[in-house]
């Protein structure tokens, strides 16, 4: 079933609540696996960049808007996936990415972003405008969020008109726990205050009428919120639907609105439904899609190692341990403890820094060197039972390790599409 992020209200109001996935990740193959999902089960696909990762000068990933928006359709088409079917959306666009210039400097960086990722054909825009910047609170007050997210909006409307496109939808607000899992170990996560949301509601509504932007406030679809669902380095958060109760009542009042519902990666199936029945429409996912797609390089590293005469012992492993040593920045400020245990969290932590070395030429020349190795290979089943069991229907045929690895991340978005009761 083809969900539209405008009907996701309407569908609960009705008594059947329906969800969309927001597949949060730059990596070819993770956006291989949700377009191949989407042309199985003739599913919209929803893609999202975050300003850090994509802006308007390249962010980490060296892509400008218009570059990830050119990746996704040239993938597309490798999938025989419609374009026409494939939501694009920014996540977080606001000043973080300047936040050591003044307020000034960094909400003209964000406006510059914004027309970019509009002009690029963005239409699913969260507005974050939260964060302090230089000589401010670390997080700022409601009304000051709420008129910065407005002036945002204005550029995106006025850049949307310009290039003659579809007006985008908007969501509003922050989560509060950390983009890509918070760094310690939890035990618990205080959903967002019923309170809360509704001032931050209708602060922005303010805000945008203000600004002459009612019309544009009418496609506010969703507002974040905290669920009180997480997950830290080693530990994950579930949802306790009974602790939302009152969260979830909020939107009793606000029938155009959903709740999006960011960091919603290892909850369990169940998990999953019961968010999207209450009303979390949007599950947000990143750092479990490039897990999976790590836990099956590994894998495979391990199968070449067992398998394949000359390929060496972990030698993917390897270079990626070389790789983070020698370039910490990406990991270091978010693993403690001892030396073993930052190696382990360096590799197989549930917050997957790893995720940002995969790009690296050295990276993509060892797993290239491994998928040249399995390459036609016939894995024995033990093997495939030791190192990847979810792989064991390759056993004893021709392997074609790219398509394994697709397959893995695969796994998690068919229980995400499930969850939305949209396939």
């Amino acid at each position: 079933m083809k969900i539209q992020l405008s009907q996701l209200a309407s569908y609960r109001l009705d008594g059947n609540a329906r969800g969309i996935t927001a597949i949060c990740s730059a990596h070819p193959d993770v956006l291989r696996a949700a377009l191949r999902y989407g042309q199985r089960n003739n599913a919209i696909v929803l893609i999202e960049a975050t300003c850090n990762q994509v802006n308007h000068y390249g962010g980490y990933t060296g892509m400008k808007p218009t570059d990830f928006a050119k990746l996704v359709t040239r993938l597309a088409g490798e999938a025989s996936y419609p374009v026409r079917q494939i939501i694009l959306g920014g996540d977080h666009l606001g000043p973080n990415p300047w936040r050591d210039h003044s307020a000034e400097q960094a909400m003209a960086e964000a406006e510059s972003m914004v027309a970019a990722y509009v002009a690029a054909g963005f239409r699913k825009i969260h507005l974050d405008t939260s964060m302090g910047c230089a000589g401010e609170p670390i997080a700022l007050d409601d009304e000051v969020t709420a008129l910065r997210a407005a002036r945002l909006a204005a550029v995106a409307e006025a850049t949307a008109r310009a290039s003659e496109g579809a007006a985008p939808v908007y969501i509003v607000g922050t989560e509060v726990p950390p983009p890509g899992g918070a760094d310690h170990v939890l035990s618990s996560v205080t959903p967002t205050a019923p309170d809360a949301a509704r001032r931050t509601i209708e602060i922005h509504r303010r805000a945008f009428e203000a600004q002459q932007l009612a019309e544009a406030f009418d496609r506010v679809v969703g507002l974040v919120v905290q669920p009180g669902v997480e997950f830290g380095n080693r530990n994950v958060i579930t949802y306790d639907r009974a602790q939302a109760a009152d969260l979830t009542r909020v939107l009793d009042h606000e029938p155009r609105l959903v709740f999006e519902a960011h960091s919603t990666d290892y909850q369990s199936g169940q998990s999953l439904t019961e968010l999207v029945a209450d009303g979390f429409a949007i599950l947000k996912v990143g750092p479990e899609l490039t897990f999976m797609l790590r836990e099956a390089l590994y894998g495979l590293d391990l199968i070449a190692s067992d398998l394949v005469a000359g390929y060496g012992e972990r030698p993917l492993y390897t270079e990626l341990e070389r790789l983070m040593q020698a370039m910490p920045e990406d990991w270091a400020s978010h693993y403690d403890g001892d030396a073993a245990e930052r190696r382990m969290l360096r590799h197989y932590s549930l917050s997957d820094r790893i995720r940002y070395y995969w790009a690296r030429p050295e990276a993509r020349a060892a797993v290239d060197r491994l998928f040249r190795a399995l390459s036609g290979q016939r894995v024995p089943a033990p093997l495939f039972r030791q190192h990847l069991p979810g792989a064991n229907v390759w056993a004893d045929t021709p392997l074609d390790p790219s398509a394994i690895v697709i397959n893995h991340v695969e796994r998690t978005i068919e229980r995400y599409g499930r969850a939305c009761n949209a396939s």
